[in-house]
Parts: C-alpha cells; structure tokens; sequence
C-alpha cells in the first residue's frame, strides 16, 4: 500500500476523506512551531489548515523537532501531510492537513532552525513543548539557572538544547539586523502561559545582554493561551485501521475527539492568520478560560490517572467506567476544582463539566492514564496546587486534591499496589523514587515530598494540618489501596 505524499493524496478517490482546497505549493511559510507533537498537529495546525482552506494567505508551518527526528521521518517522506482522525462513539471523520511545509530536527542543524525562526517572513513562533520545556521552577516561575539544556545555552548560545535559547538566538539576530519581532505564542498547559514564557525569555537573554532583554520586552508579545483537545498517543492499530479506511499508509496520523477549543488572548506584535474566524475565540484576558480548562479538565485528567492507573484501568474511558471514579470527577468538579473558580458571564459551568465527563467517557478515545500521569512534578502545581491553596486560605474543603497527591506521590514511587514496576516518566523521577527508597514511614515519606520545593513550594510542608492529612489519605490507599481511598472518601 502507498504512502501518503502529494501524489498518492491527489490520485486518492475517496470521497469521505477531507482534503486541502489550497495550493500547497503557493503558500510561504508564516509560522515556526517548536514540538511539533501529536497535541500541535491535532489542534493549533488544523485551525491553521482551516484559515488556509478559507481565506489562504502565506501561513504554511514550518515545524521543528528539539529533540527526536521521529516526527520529521514521519512527516519529511510525506511532503508534510498527515491525517487527523477525529473518533467519536457516532464513527470517524478524516482530514488530510496540509499547512505543515516541513519539519526540521533542531539538533541536526541547531543553526538552520535559528535562521528559519530570525526570517523576517516568519510573523509567529509557537510552541507545545510541554511544562517541563519551559525550564523554569514551577513553583516559582523563574528560569531554572541549574536546568542542564539553560546552562548549556548559555555558552553555546549559536547551538541551543532549549526552545529558550532558541527563541533568545533568534530574536538576537532580529535585534542587530533591526527586523520586526515575532509573537512568541505558548500553547501549552500552563496558567500564564504567555508570562511564564516572556519571564524565561527575558530573564536568560538579560543573563546574554542586558541590551537585548530591554528590546524583546519592548518589541516582542508573549500572548497568553488556553487550548483544549483530548489527543491520545497514536497506536499501530490506529495506523492499520486508518490503512483500511482510506486506502494508504500514514505515519504521522493523529487521532482525536471532535471537541476543540483555542481561546488566545489579543495581543500581537506582528501579523497572523485569521483563527478567529474558523472557531478560534482572541479575547481581553485568558485568565479565566484557563483556569476553567487547568483545573476542571486537566485537574480531573490527572486524577483520574493516578487513580485510574493504580487501579488497574488502562484509559481514562476504563476509568470512568467505574462509578466511583465518575463520582469522584464529579465531586472534585463540583467541590475541589469548582469553589475555586471565577465564571466568566454567559458561561454554563454546569454544562461544560457535564461535557468534560462525557468526554472523558468516549469509548472510541484509548487515552492512557499512563500517558496522562508523565511529568506530574510540573503539572501538579499548574493543575491542583493553585486550588488547594486558595481552600487552604478559606477553610474549604479538598478531600480529593488530597487523594489525588496522595495517589501521585504512590505512582511515583515506580511500584503499583500488585508490586508491578512502573515506568514513571518526569524530571524529577529519580528524585522522587529515591525519596520512597529512603522513607521508613508514611510520616517520613510525606515530609521528604513536601520538601521538593521545585514542586510545592516551601509553604505547604509547613501547615501541620494539611500534613497530617495527606498522611492519613496516603497511608490509607497504601495499606488498603487507592479504591479503598476513593470509597472512604465519597462516604464521608
């Protein structure tokens, strides 16, 4: 069977597969995305493919790999195409995405990827490098001076590891050959995504020239974002089964629910493509979106992994196929997450959760809780941890911030509750399984975790009644188990 490419897609005579409806070879690159990932492919491109499809304009993709080339040999044998899956329990819609003009792997040619992203033809530069590509404390927010990727740019500014340098190389060479600034557009899973990227940028091109600090800050715009789409890892049966929906291969095809949302807050340095009028919302302040988005969906998302998994459920669809689990998304919703939220008007917060829960019950979506649980160190603090402080500070309740702490600090101990080893992936792994392999007791155990200050801070470990909780629910689910804990907690 074919593979995908501009002439296998242009000889395919399937009627119910989506197709580009521009000039693929007409269109210039206006954008450089750093992660070029499944979540970016899935979301901030198909708006892209859809302004391009509408209103055409020079906003090809050019996409960049900072670290493995597997996308690039995905993509580069396929003239950049790809197809996105969108699966639902009423069946399957297929598009072909052409805005992608090509993908380059930033450690091959560290140099090429800095002159493509310095073209002044190039009005934005987006990212989905996930939380911990930011390189920064999230506790704090700072740039992380001791992260290895920062302390290698440093000194090798002209060959960068991080998007940082990346960013700060090219917006140098802008600087001294007096061209327009790019938006720096962040579109991961962070409150303030757009201010906790310009305070990294800023603070490690100070650190380079403190000249050069003063120009980004004046000339380039940090907007920040909420994206929303549930996108899974691509399986091998994904791509045997989309061979015999469509008739050729692909191996960059992404799989997706219909839902998706891109709220961008409106404010530009320089040009870009209409999203707003395919679907995107560009509006005053994002505050308010994102934390709707962080704390209901990717809040429950998370507990539903740690949980999820150490209960044995391999998706998040598994997961909420157990009553207690749903009820548990809905208390931390209603309650933990809920209370905690401000609702911008005209917004049916009821209805929105009602559909977070139903999406997450999409059968056809295999969303591991696995994938879910990687790097908790930096989702923690985006996700539960703003919440949990602001009951702290009322008297509010949050029993289930504490379980889902509690279920993460057992995951990240590597052992599940049947003594099978697991693979945790996080930058603090290491870390935090030498933490369990030090700790005699629960008491121990929790007192060593809340010292991690890069995660909750230095205020948490010192509220002796927040402590002696986590203790009681952690000792609870690791003497009886996490369903036991989940059971405890919805008859209290």
């Amino acid at each position: 069977m074919e593979r995908l490419s501009n002439l296998t897609l242009a000889a395919n005579a399937c009627s119910h597969i989506a197709k580009p409806l521009y000039d693929r070879k007409s269109v210039k690159p206006g954008i450089v995305h750093l992660g070029i990932g499944a979540f970016h492919r899935a979301h901030q491109a198909m708006y892209t493919e859809k302004v391009l499809n509408a209103f055409g304009g020079d906003w090809a993709i050019i996409g960049a790999s900072l670290r493995s080339a597997s996308v690039a040999e995905q993509l580069e044998p396929q003239d950049g195409l790809y197809t996105v899956v969108e699966r639902s329990g009423a069946g399957e819609n297929y598009q072909v995405v052409g805005a992608v003009q090509r993908v380059v792997v930033g450690p091959q040619d560290p140099s090429e990827l800095i002159a493509l992203m310095a073209d002044e033809a190039i009005k934005v530069v987006s990212l989905t490098v996930t939380e911990k590509g930011y390189c920064h404390d999230p506790a704090t927010g700072d740039i992380n001076w001791s992260h290895p990727d920062i302390k290698h740019d440093l000194v090798n500014l002209g060959a960068p590891k991080s998007a940082i340098g990346y960013i700060v190389a090219a917006l140098q060479i802008r600087k001294q050959g007096k061209l327009k600034s790019f938006t720096a557009l962040s579109c991961d899973n962070l409150p303030n995504n757009g201010h906790i990227l310009a305070k990294a940028v800023m603070q490690f091109a100070g650190k380079i020239d403190a000249a050069l600090g003063e120009w980004i800050e004046f000339n380039t715009a940090f907007p920040c974002t909420m994206i929303d789409r549930i996108v899974p890892a691509t399986t091998e049966d994904d791509k045997k089964a989309l061979e015999v929906a469509v008739g050729y291969t692909d191996a960059g095809v992404v799989v997706t629910e219909p839902f998706s949302q891109w709220v961008i807050e409106d404010k530009f340095c320089n040009d870009r493509p209409q999203w707003e009028k395919v679907g995107a919302l560009i509006v005053g302040d994002v505050t308010a979106f994102e934390h709707l988005k962080l704390r209901l969906l990717n809040g429950s998302h998370s507990l539903l992994a740690y949980c999820g998994y150490l209960a044995g459920c391999e998706t998040v669809s598994d997961a909420m196929s157990k009553p207690e689990l749903d009820a548990l998304v809905k208390q931390y919703m209603d309650n933990d997450a809920g209370k905690t939220l401000y609702v911008p008007g005209g917004f049916d917060v009821d209805a929105y959760k009602e559909e977070l829960r139903d999406r997450f019950k999409n059968p056809a979506l295999k969303h591991r809780t696995w994938q879910i649980a990687m790097d908790g160190s930096q989702k923690l603090p985006q996700r539960m941890l703003g919440a949990l402080r602001t009951h702290l500070e009322s008297g509010g309740n949050y029993d289930v911030i504490l379980l889902a702490i509690a279920a993460w600090i057992k995951y990240v101990g590597a052992v599940d509750e049947k003594g099978v080893d697991i693979d945790v992936q996080d930058p603090l792994a290491c870390q935090l399984k030498a933490v369990h392999e030090e700790s005699q007791t629960a008491e121990q155990l929790i007192e060593a975790v809340l010292s991690v200050e890069a995660i909750f801070g230095v205020d948490l470990k010192q509220d002796p009644v927040f402590k002696k909780q986590l203790i009681d629910v952690y000792s609870c689910i690791e003497s009886k188990g996490v369903m036991a804990g989940v059971g405890q907690l919805l008859k209290a």
